[in-house]
């Protein structure tokens, strides 16, 4: 079946949207950047019906995408587009704001550059950057949980890794993007909210 569940993001979605609730409320188009099984799109679609929640993904995840947005039925929630962050050719549009979860420690850190650098071409001046996910801190496992997870990562794919939030930051704010917020989650995760001056 084409439909994907994520455990991890039945789990969080609630706690995410709590919150993005609050800081996207003047917000109208975003991007959902890697949006995987298609669960969070459709969750903070029916949260937030004054957005307009545009997911992305490589083509092998559409169908998933795709099966969660035909059973939700939302207008609001739009069909995936194709994006590869390491391609210069990013989706379009008038968004104004970026929301991705769990993608930092799956990528390629050079894809993590690149994906930062298309969010810099994307956003607009006071445009926002949410990305979900662990974080280490002055090179340090928040957790013992993440420190283990981060070795799983790691046999898994070489490439993968928790990343540390001082180098997050450092390439969001060479795209002129100001952190406004570090909200502690639950499962050792953060919400970093980043805002374009």
């Amino acid at each position: 079946m084409p439909k994907q569940f994520s455990a991890a993001c039945a789990r969080n979605s609630a706690p995410i949207c709590t919150l993005l609730q609050h800081i996207l409320k003047n917000s109208t188009h975003v991007l959902e950047i890697g949006s995987g099984t298609g669960q969070h799109a459709v969750y903070f679609g029916a949260a937030m019906p004054h957005l307009v929640w545009h997911s992305s993904d490589l083509p092998q995840n559409h169908p998933s995408i795709v099966a969660w947005q035909r059973e939700a039925r939302l207008p609001n929630v739009m069909p995936p587009l194709t994006l590869s962050v390491s391609q210069p050719d990013w989706p379009t549009g008038s968004f104004d704001a970026v929301f991705s979860a769990n993608t930092c420690h799956i990528m390629a850190w050079p894809e993590v550059e690149a994906m930062f650098a298309g969010i810099g071409r994307l956003l607009p001046q006071h445009g926002l950057l949410c990305i979900y996910g662990p974080f280490n801190y002055n090179c340090h496992f928040s957790s013992p949980s993440n420190a283990e997870f981060d070795a799983m990562l790691r046999a898994q794919a070489a490439h993968m890794g928790i990343r540390d939030f001082e180098a997050i930051n450092a390439l969001a704010a060479a795209q002129g993007l100001a952190l406004q917020a570090d909200h502690k989650m639950p499962a050792n995760n953060q919400l970093l909210i980043w805002r374009r001056n």
